[in-house]
């Protein structure tokens, strides 16, 4: 078993910070929303693209996968009352030259090996595509 730990504090009526090791993200929760800082959605749609890169990083040399670039695209719908997220799309775009095949294998083991993505499929409807890179 691993444990994690993050504190967060607010600092001021228009936001707050979130620490971790050494690292810390500003928070938006300002009632009026900032700019310049991520809403707790933005923040959990983040954490889902960051499990998903980082099982990429994990699972790309173990399958010999070779790929130049991968963004990650997601939406989140939320309902008001009560308020929770009801579904997650998410589109991964990879700049690669594998197949179709190795291509969809990479997202299986994105799906099956994430414990953030995981999680939340198990809490609401998460459900996307994977996708090369157009040739430029």
């Amino acid at each position: 078993m691993l444990d994690y730990h993050v504190k967060a504090r607010r600092i001021d009526a228009h936001g707050s910070l979130a620490e971790c090791k050494s690292a810390s993200v500003v928070l938006d929760t300002d009632l009026a929303g900032r700019r310049d800082a991520f809403n707790p959605v933005e923040l959990f749609l983040a954490s889902i693209a960051a499990c998903m890169l980082k099982g990429i990083e994990r699972v790309t040399p173990m399958l010999h996968f070779k790929l130049r670039g991968v963004d990650i695209s997601l939406d989140a719908v939320r309902q008001d009352s009560p308020p929770k997220i009801v579904s997650i799309r998410y589109r991964i775009t990879v700049d690669t030259e594998e197949t179709d095949q190795r291509l969809e294998l990479l997202h299986t083991n994105i799906r099956k090996y994430g414990t953030i993505s995981n999680t939340v499929a198990g809490a609401t409807d998460l459900d996307g595509v994977i996708e090369r890179k157009p040739a430029a």
